[in-house]
């Protein structure tokens, strides 16, 4: 269980970094910073360590739900409704937040909304795409490890 902890959840938040600041400096293109510049690539790197943090949040509440901490190995439906149920839970908010109460961005007219909801579809797509990506990856490093 400890070995799990320290070293799954080490490659897990790794790997959910490397591919998310891609992604965020991608995307950065469709944000303004609240100053009104481009968004830095600092700014994309903290995103993706906020990333890799979500995607954790999800392996625990997987964890919890399915009573082992390598659900993600075999996820099946399950696992899959479970990934995308929770990036959109955990995803909405944060940008809604970030974006209208904290004010840390706004978005430049080449970002499509959500309709309704005023929240960019990248990121979004992003936390939809991204982790089953991840845990795959992780899957087959386990295998190779075994």
């Amino acid at each position: 269980m400890k070995e799990f902890i320290s070293r799954d959840f080490g490659r897990i938040f790794v790997i959910a970094v490397i591919l998310n600041y891609p992604w965020e400096r991608t995307q950065s293109v469709l944000y303004r910073a609240e100053d009104g510049n481009v968004i830095p690539w600092w700014h994309c790197m903290l995103a993706s360590l906020g990333d890799g943090l979500l995607v954790l949040i999800i392996v625990g509440v997987g964890w919890v739900l399915f009573g082992h901490p390598v659900w993600f190995e075999h996820p099946g439906v399950q696992g899959y409704v479970l990934m995308a149920v929770m990036a959109l839970a955990m995803i909405i908010p944060i940008e809604w937040i970030l974006m209208y109460r904290v004010e840390w961005w706004s978005y430049t007219a080449d970002m499509y909304l959500v309709p309704g909801l005023a929240v960019g579809v990248s990121p979004i797509i992003q936390m939809l795409l991204l982790p089953p990506l991840i845990f795959w990856i992780v899957a087959l490093w386990r295998k190779e490890l075994s």
